[in-house]
């Protein structure tokens, strides 16, 4: 008796969300089989533990075949061994590059190199993510910094041209490398209880506004390396405390405006001219390659923490950075606006940022 069947023969390679994420994680197989099997996947399918097991070592297999392309991302597009679609391979690509909260607090700011990687031992104990995690996100950190850290061009879109990722996660990269490159100082006590998130978005500022590539698109490096001619012209700010008349009027015009409008005057009047000179003398210390490394803890101990003694509110700090930086250009004997704006701009934003209720 002939009997009929038909046959479909594919070579689609299929991907598990969920066992990918449990592979990222740096969890081993029988970790992998243990945690699906508590998500009640065996009574869902009807599978045994013996197939669950083989099912996910089959996928592992994959995934470790998969990374060296994972390494560089335009590769895998381009390969035809694995067929996936192009939304799959995103996903892959996207979720390999993705980075935790925890682990990137600790390493941001630090050299990327051997001797950091030793260390990763006490970061996987203290954030409780595995070692194979760690080291994984580490090594992705490097990867990137060594190939975008010599190209010309905007920084994120670099890193987005040769690791195709979103938006977001290429500019998360590219405050990384910002950071490992100019070596900012990120982990001192009185910094813990800022974000990555407040700090990609003072890296995007310093970015867009204090690096070479905010005033010239051809220069090498351009959105890595600070501008040094800005930083070296920044001295040129302390008039504005070291000439007593600046002084008085600057103070005259904030207060003039300010008054019934802020929640702590009195305090703001009173603290005006040592908050002002905090705010210069970090400007004209820049030059140092220590003082910009000590930019984010100088912000906190300078001006930061007198105006919360002082209990300032986020509005009251805005509505100062903003008079103090507008009062400025009113000042007939001062004659560097335009260097006043490039720097205020930004360390009003930084700080409005850092700056947590």
């Amino acid at each position: 008796m002939a009997v009929e069947l038909d046959v479909f023969v594919g070579n689609t390679t299929l991907i598990d969300k969920d066992v990918y994420r449990l592979w990222l994680d740096g969890y081993s197989v029988s970790d992998a089989v243990a945690m699906r099997i508590d998500s009640g996947i065996l009574e869902q399918t009807g599978a045994s533990p013996d197939v669950l097991e083989s099912d996910t070592m089959d996928h592992y297999r994959t995934f470790q075949m998969l990374e060296r392309l994972l390494h560089s991302p335009p590769k895998l597009i381009n390969q035809l061994l694995f067929q996936t679609p192009p939304s799959m391979q995103s996903m892959l690509i996207e979720k390999y590059y993705t980075f935790d909260e925890p682990f990137v607090r600790e390493v941001l700011g630090k050299k990327l190199s051997k001797g950091t990687k030793k260390d990763l031992d006490d970061v996987s104990a203290k954030t409780a993510i595995t070692l194979k995690s760690c080291r994984r996100q580490f090594d992705n950190f490097k990867r990137v910094f060594k190939l975008v850290e010599e190209m010309k061009g905007p920084l994120v879109e670099n890193i987005q041209q040769n690791f195709l990722l979103s938006d977001q996660l290429a500019g998360d990269y590219a405050a990384v490398v910002f950071f490992a490159n100019n070596r900012f100082e990120t982990g001192k006590k009185k910094l813990q209880n800022l974000t990555f998130e407040d700090f990609a978005h003072c890296a995007e500022q310093l970015i867009h506004n204090w690096t070479l590539g905010a005033v010239d698109s051809n220069v090498d490096d351009m959105d890595v390396d600070l501008d040094r001619e800005f930083l070296q012209d920044l001295k040129d700010l302390k008039v504005l405390v070291s000439d007593k008349d600046l002084l008085d009027q600057h103070k005259s015009l904030v207060c003039t405006v300010l008054r019934g409008k802020v929640s702590v005057f009195n305090e703001m009047e009173a603290n005006f001219k040592n908050l002002s000179r905090a705010l210069i003398n970090i400007a004209a210390k820049l030059i140092h390659t220590k003082d910009v490394r000590d930019f984010f803890i100088d912000l906190v101990e300078k001006f930061i923490e007198p105006c919360k003694s002082d209990r300032w509110s986020s509005n009251d700090v805005s509505l100062f950075l903003t008079q103090y930086t507008n009062a400025a250009r009113a000042l007939d004997a001062f004659k560097h606006q335009a260097l006043w704006d490039r720097y205020m701009g930004t360390t009003k934003s930084c700080i409005m940022k850092m700056y947590h209720d």
